[in-house]
C-alpha cells in the first residue's frame, strides 16, 4: 500500500466521477483536482454510503458547510459506492456537495488510505489553492472523523501561511 502523501507536497492529481445535488436536481459530472486549483478543498474519504458513522460524517459537514465556504473552499466526499448510490445517500440526506465515486479504490490507493479487504480509511484532506497539501486526519479504524471546526480551524491557518 502507497502510503500517505506528507503535508507540504502535491496532492495526488486525479479525474472521478460525481454527482451534486442543487435544488431538488442531480447534476452529474466529472471532478479533476488539478481544475480545482485557486481555492482550497477539502477531500473527506468515507467507506460507505448509507453507514451511520458515515452518515453523521458527511451531514456535519452539510450543516457546517457555511464555515467552509467563508474560506472559500470546496468539499468533495470520495467512497467506492457508484453514482447511483451517491444519489439516493445525497437525496435522503439533502447533502450539499458533490459525492464521488471512486469504485475502484484508484484515488484512495493514490491518497494511500486503502485497507486489505476492508476498502478504505475514513481520512481528510485540506489541499491549499495552489494544490499542496496542508493538512490530514487519516484514521485507524474509521469510527471517528474530525469535527467541521476542526477542518475551518485548518482553513482559517491556510489563510495565515
Amino acid at each position: 500500500m502507497a502510503k500517505t502523501p506528507d503535508t507540504g507536497q502535491a496532492a495526488p492529481d486525479f479525474t472521478l466521477p460525481g454527482i451534486e445535488l442543487a435544488g431538488g436536481e442531480v447534476h452529474q459530472g466529472e471532478y479533476t483536482l488539478s481544475r480545482q486549483h485557486g481555492k482550497p478543498l477539502v477531500l473527506a474519504f468515507y467507506p460507505g454510503d448509507n453507514t451511520a458513522v458515515c452518515t453523521r460524517q458527511l451531514c456535519s459537514y452539510t450543516s457546517g458547510l457555511e464555515s467552509f465556504t467563508s474560506f472559500d473552499a470546496t468539499v468533495w466526499a470520495i467512497s467506492p459506492q457508484g453514482l447511483a448510490s451517491h444519489e439516493g445517500f445525497a437525496r435522503k440526506h439533502g447533502l450539499a456537495f458533490p459525492l464521488l465515486a471512486d469504485e475502484g479504490l484508484t484515488v484512495a490507493r493514490k491518497y494511500g488510505i486503502t485497507l486489505a479487504g476492508a476498502g478504505l480509511r475514513r481520512s481528510v484532506f485540506v489541499i491549499d489553492a495552489d494544490g499542496v497539501l496542508r493538512w490530514k486526519h487519516v484514521t485507524l479504524v474509521g469510527l471517528t472523523f474530525p469535527a467541521a471546526e476542526t477542518i475551518s480551524a485548518q482553513l482559517a491557518a491556510l489563510g495565515k501561511a
